[in-house]
């Protein structure tokens, strides 16, 4: 068992829920490992309906899990899976997830836009087939998914977008370490930015949230150096945590925006009670955890 795999157990989590996601049907893209895999298996705790998106259908030499193993996690935590393989680069999958997600469960109630491609490389050393996946992805694939699920959240008591994406901190430093993958972080962002505003009037949230430190992931592990840089980091069951919190209003006080929120994990989480958060920690001091970039 990797790390990883420890860390999306979670059996110590500090988090207890005001809210539940039970009976809802939740579309992630992206969510057979890793982060997408630990907040839908939150969910899936609740008794929620989760519709996996995601292209590994057939086991992959280097990471582990498939959509379909994914969903049975699912199963055994608690909820309901649909597994789909599908690519948010595609139009027809895209628009089959939707449909399947409404013909299977009766509707949509949650998009999460977990799916994203990452590239640290500067503008010399960038491959132009990396920036357009990059873009593809993170950008086109959170609007696509977006878009075409809207009739069925505005259908939905709880219509509600999160998306995986930094705070639009436009100062200078993170385009100029890494320009191609800020624009298209940044562009998942202002698709947060856009919708919140202009799905004011249906009743619809749109949110982002996005991690304070490094987490333990499978796309960390296979950058340069990874297996030492997830020494320093959380494991997602912080991210899966936080976006519980999000989808079930657990963090919010009296008089907060429901919408149209930067959340980071530490924030959402902290608004939801949690003042300890060192048992999310892979083994680091908290003074010793890699903070995570655009903040």
């Amino acid at each position: 068992m990797t790390s990883s795999d420890e860390a999306l157990q979670a059996p110590r989590s500090p988090y207890r829920a005001a809210g539940s996601l039970a009976g809802r049907t939740i579309l992630i893209s992206g969510g057979s490992r890793g982060i997408g895999l630990a907040i839908a298996k939150r969910a899936a705790r609740d008794g929620a309906n989760i519709v996996l998106l995601a292209k590994t259908g057939t086991p992959h030499p280097k990471l582990a899990g498939t959509v379909f193993t994914a969903a049975e996690e699912l199963v055994e935590a608690g909820g309901q899976a649909l597994p789909l393989v599908g690519d948010v680069r595609r139009d027809e999958d895209v628009a089959g997830a939707v449909a399947a997600a409404t013909e299977r469960f009766g509707g949509i109630d949650v998009v999460i836009n977990n799916a994203s491609a990452i590239d640290l490389s500067t503008t010399d050393a960038v491959d132009m087939k990396k920036y357009d996946l990059m873009q593809d992805i993170n950008v086109r694939g959170t609007f696509l998914l977006s878009k075409l699920a809207l009739p069925a959240l505005r259908a939905s008591a709880h219509g509600h977008i999160l998306t995986l994406s930094p705070p639009l901190n436009l100062h200078p430093s993170w385009a100029g370490k890494h320009l191609a993958y800020t624009m298209a972080k940044y562009g998942m962002s202002l698709t947060t930015l856009g919708l919140a505003e202009e799905l004011k009037a249906d009743g619809v949230r749109v949110n982002s949230l996005w991690p304070c430190t490094l987490i333990d992931t499978a796309a960390i592990r296979n950058m340069p150096h990874g297996s030492t840089m997830v020494l320093a980091a959380r494991g997602p069951q912080i991210m899966a945590d936080a976006a519980h919190a999000v989808l079930t209003g657990s963090h919010l006080a009296a008089g907060d925006a429901e919408s149209g929120n930067f959340y980071t994990d530490e924030q959402v989480l902290a608004g939801a009670g949690v003042t300890d958060f060192r048992p999310y920690s892979l083994g680091a001091a908290e003074d010793q955890l890699v903070p995570d970039i655009f903040l």
